[in-house]
């Protein structure tokens, strides 16, 4: 196989017959967050809420969002792709279909959804496909995964601002996808709080310096 037919199948979505099979079971995981110590998948207290955000490399993404006040626990994981409890190496290979992405448990009275979609704008360069500065692959997509209609629209208006903002200053349009959640499959042990882990490990995130408006009291146009 060429280059250009690799990096032709790690950009492109593959329909569900050509996907991996995966796996029903899914593959084991960390049972605590290695930060504050909270159970990884739960249960959660019922007055929290939880937000599913993809921005490029998980390592990096998950720590923006658990220095966050208000998030009471992180998660690194997979979704967006047809391919069941796929494990790492399956969603490096293009042939899944998966994003890599953080699960984000946050109590509302605390953090607002609009205040985590703003640091998810500011936090990466939302107008760059299927990559993520040198990361190249539908994995590293930029993508807001919702939970219901208020998420929805929410992230909507968010885009659509920061969208403006952007083309302010020269970039191209965002190709953010706004999607309803689909399952979230955690991510090995290994990866999950990773830079908490190994704090000079890799993280390939860098945003754009454009200040994101959502949450400010602007209304979306």
């Amino acid at each position: 196989m060429s280059i250009l037919d690799l990096l032709s199948r790690k950009v492109s979505i593959p329909a569900p017959e050509a996907a991996l099979r995966g796996r029903d079971e899914p593959i084991p995981t960390a049972e605590k967050h290695f930060v504050n110590g909270r159970p990884l998948k739960g249960p959660y207290p019922d007055n929290l809420r939880t937000a599913v955000f993809g921005l490029g490399c998980f390592w990096g993404a998950e720590k923006a969002f658990w220095k966050i006040p208000g998030v009471y626990v992180t998660a690194v994981g997979y979704a967006g792709g047809p391919t069941p409890n796929p494990t790492y190496q399956e969603v490096c290979s293009g042939r899944t279909g998966h994003n890599e992405v953080v699960l984000v448990v946050y109590d509302p009275k605390v953090v607002s959804y609009e205040a985590l979609l703003r640091a998810f704008f500011e936090g990466h360069d939302p107008t760059q496909g299927m990559r993520q500065g040198n990361d190249i692959g539908t994995q590293y997509r930029s993508g807001i995964y919702v939970a219901d209609e208020g998420q929805r629209q929410a992230a909507e208006a968010a885009r659509t601002m920061y969208g403006e903002a952007l083309k302010a200053k020269g970039y191209p349009a965002i190709t953010t996808e706004i999607v309803h959640a689909p399952p979230f499959y955690f991510a090995e042990d290994y990866h999950q709080q990773y830079l908490a882990k190994n704090p000079n490990g890799y993280c390939g995130l860098g945003g754009t310096g454009v200040s994101c408006p959502i949450g400010t009291g602007v209304a979306a146009s």
